[in-house]
């Protein structure tokens, strides 16, 4: 991998990661390369167990140790090594610097708390600009977050607990609730799995605009590669724990080079396509590629 430069803010260095579990050791991550540019968007794509969640929560040490382990590798950001950082200046990177979208809304958010209580608490962690006592001035941020992710009648959402909200609404909370600490980088894993396909549409949408308004990257994990097109810059190509294919999104979709990435992009459905079975992917051929 090429040497850090000021535009480079992640760089991911042969990053390798197992779980032991009554000293059975299973690799999850194996000797994994990949970088993230200021202001880009890298989508890591595979199936479910393939390595990309894992990938995501290893940024932050957010896995549990044991039966996590790393077993080696860099995670430079910025050029300092999160897995080198002390536990309290990484609960500083923690969504103040890196910011996280899970893929279900209904676990992610805490369901006793309101969204104010939320949001406010990670203001008070990582936004010393806003007033910690001055609760106008809080519930004025939280209010322009939830509007500027497209929440209808923001101040009235301020006490709502989240089985109130429907589900594009609640990712929409934990989108302005990743974000109210203006990130350097959002991860956003699978942000769409448990919504309805217009949802999905509009949640991906929203994510492109704000992408563009606030400058930060985006590090979109998702197994669809239907979702891609006009969002993610490159492309990275996870199977079982390896990455097998990196480039460019347009490139990558028109000429796909590993046979698991076609597999990929052939199970997607196409509108008007007329199929008698949907296509599947044959991983016992794969395992002797």
């Amino acid at each position: 991998m090429s040497e850090l430069t000021p535009a480079l803010l992640l760089a991911v260095r042969h990053l390798s990661i197992s779980f032991v579990q009554e000293g059975v050791v299973t690799p999850a991550v194996r000797d994994v390369s990949f970088s993230l540019e200021k202001g880009e968007t890298l989508a890591v794509v595979g199936e479910s167990g393939s390595g990309k969640s894992v990938t995501a929560l290893a940024l932050t040490r957010l896995l549990p140790v044991p039966p996590a382990r790393y077993d080696g590798g860099e995670i430079l950001l910025d050029g300092r090594d999160l897995l080198k950082l002390p536990e309290r200046e990484l609960r500083a990177v923690r969504g103040g610097q890196i910011g996280y979208v899970f893929q279900d809304p209904a676990t992610a958010l805490n369901p006793v708390f309101t969204v104010r209580r939320q949001m406010a608490e990670t203001l008070a962690l990582h936004r010393p600009d806003v007033p910690r006592h001055d609760r106008a001035a809080i519930d004025a941020e939280i209010v322009r977050w939830l509007d500027l992710v497209g929440i209808a009648e923001p101040a009235r959402r301020l006490r709502a607990y989240p089985h109130e909200l429907s589900g594009g609404m609640a990712q929409r909370v934990m989108i302005a609730l990743a974000l109210c600490a203006q990130p350097a980088l959002l991860v956003a894993d699978e942000p769409t799995t448990a919504l309805d396909a217009t949802v999905q549409r509009q949640i991906i949408e929203l994510l492109k605009e704000l992408k563009a308004r606030l400058g930060m990257s985006l590090l979109l994990i998702t197994h669809n590669f239907g979702i891609l097109g006009g969002l993610a810059d490159r492309v990275a190509v996870m199977f079982r724990g390896r990455l097998v294919e990196e480039g460019k999104t347009a490139e990558v979709l028109r000429a796909p080079q590993h046979p698991y990435t076609r597999a990929l992009i052939d199970c997607v459905p196409h509108l008007g396509q007329k199929r008698a079975r949907l296509a599947t992917i044959d991983h016992a051929a794969l395992d002797a590629v």
